[in-house]
């Protein structure tokens, strides 16, 4: 019985939260993969990649993993009824709810984190608690049929998990291999704990605006 993954796919989606657990879900044997958006138009990721959605809600098939990726085009998702409607009516139908980076605020949006223990991008960590969630740190993070994943890498970690738990974890392993996934940084600088303080400062600089934007609109809410 082949299962059914949909991952959703926005304007200015963070690309490697999309593509990271794409290329491990898609690597499953028996698998089927759905971009989901409003429709079918080709789309720009943050960086400029274009992502074409292959489905839309209103067609999209049964789902066993929904996955919301993060990305600066959250912060409109945060605004957006049929984004957060989509989110609510498949919530209760799917096998594994599931989001990467900041995407756990979508799903925080839509009224799916309460009580729950969560995680998300470094950046974004404490607002998880303005949706009623208990912000956990983790690359991965699980409560019940709830699984959501840290800042963009931890894709693939949260790739491998859910595909552990479908599938077992000799499944799992064997698309490790197929990837060739043993990550090995060229700096320790990955997390906040780790990076010297000048580069947190940098980083921190970097994400200002978006931070800002979504700091607002979230008081405005």
């Amino acid at each position: 019985m082949s299962l059914s993954f949909g991952i959703l796919v926005f304007p200015q989606v963070q690309q490697l939260d999309l593509t990271g657990p794409y290329e491990v879900f898609a690597s499953a044997r028996d698998a089927q993969v759905h971009l989901i958006w409003k429709d079918t138009a080709p789309l720009k990721a943050a960086t400029g990649l274009t992502l074409t959605p292959t489905t839309t809600f209103a067609q999209c098939p049964p789902l066993d993993v929904l996955c919301v990726p993060g990305g600066a085009g959250v912060n409109p998702l945060l605004q957006d009824e049929a984004v957060l409607a989509f989110l609510r009516e498949r919530a209760g139908q799917v096998r594994y709810l599931t989001s990467v980076c900041t995407g756990s605020l979508v799903l925080g949006m839509a009224g799916l984190l309460k009580d729950k223990r969560a995680t998300s991008h470094w950046n974004a960590h404490d607002l998880l608690a303005r949706f009623g969630a208990i912000p956990t740190e983790g690359r991965v993070v699980r409560d019940g049929n709830l699984i959501t994943a840290g800042g963009v890498t931890s894709g693939i970690d949260f790739g491998l998990t859910v595909i552990a738990e479908l599938l077992g974890e000799e499944e799992a392993q064997t698309i490790q291999l197929s990837l060739e996934y043993a990550p090995e940084p060229p700096f320790r600088a990955g997390t906040p704990q780790e990076a010297p303080e000048a580069i947190l400062a940098a980083a921190r600089q970097r994400l200002a605006g978006s931070r800002a934007a979504r700091e607002k609109l979230l008081a405005a809410l």
